[in-house]
């Protein structure tokens, strides 16, 4: 397979006028790279059924279960990690990125449990809109290497099938309706809200993160004005409105 499939594929997705066909043709693409497992879905709060947001995918048996029953959409940081991440990224550097997370060591049991599955590796797609981050496709399995140019490509193809799939569902519309609040928050911001979500102080975080509680408090304010928060608490309530924080 190689990049022209990808590029001819933008094109069909266009044209598809059910969304079985969508479907169709995006598992036969993954498939083709030698991904087994994949999920097209909206984006997933802590407090959501993660098969409910789903427009299409295959993971492996029992898995969705295993998930839902272990509670690991509360600290999975891939899902975490989609909150700010603007790129494409692999499953194994979300888990990276939160080595100093207290959180660590249960997302580490969450990504072992994964592999012993069959989710060994792989990459996500963020699909942002106005409102931020709206979705995603996961593909993976056996580890695969993808160049910079397929990665793109890639990145192309979960835009154009997650739009495609909710238009023809009557959905898109609702699903990109403005919100009036700025949900594009720094890595810096992400970090001290979702601490501040943990019940910490100015003063812990401040700590945890070698910065002033003073700076803490600055980056709040600019939170609270983003989020168009009335307190620290509203704005911690927004968050996990927006799926901001889990």
């Amino acid at each position: 397979m190689n990049i022209h499939s990808l590029i001819q594929l933008l094109v069909v997705l266009e044209e598809c006028r059910r969304p079985e066909r969508v479907v169709g043709e995006l598992e036969h693409i993954i498939r083709s790279y030698g991904f087994q497992y994949y999920g097209l879905l909206r984006h997933l709060k802590a407090t959501e059924d993660p098969i409910s947001l789903m427009l299409a995918g295959h993971w492996p048996e029992k898995w969705p279960q295993i998930y839902i029953s272990k509670k690991y959409v509360l600290t999975d940081p891939t899902i975490r990690y989609l909150a700010y991440a603007q790129r494409p990224f692999r499953w194994k550097d979300s888990l990276a990125a939160f080595r100093k997370d207290p959180h660590h060591r249960r997302m580490e049991q969450m990504m072992a449990d994964a592999h012993s599955h069959g989710l060994k590796d792989g990459y996500i797609f963020p699909i942002h809109g106005r409102n931020g981050i709206l979705g995603n496709m996961s593909v993976g399995g056996t580890p695969v290497d993808l160049s910079p140019v397929e990665i793109s490509l890639f990145d192309a193809v979960a835009r154009k099938a997650f739009w495609r799939l909710l238009d023809l569902k009557g959905e898109a519309q609702t699903l990109e309706d403005v919100s009036g609040i700025d949900t594009r928050l720094t890595r810096r911001e992400m970090e001290i809200l979702q601490y501040l979500a943990e019940g910490m102080t100015s003063v812990e975080i401040g700590k945890r993160l070698t910065i002033s509680n003073h700076t803490v408090d600055w980056y709040m304010n600019g939170l609270q004005d983003k989020l168009k928060a009335k307190n620290r608490q509203h704005a911690v309530a927004v968050a996990f409105r927006h799926g901001l924080i889990t």
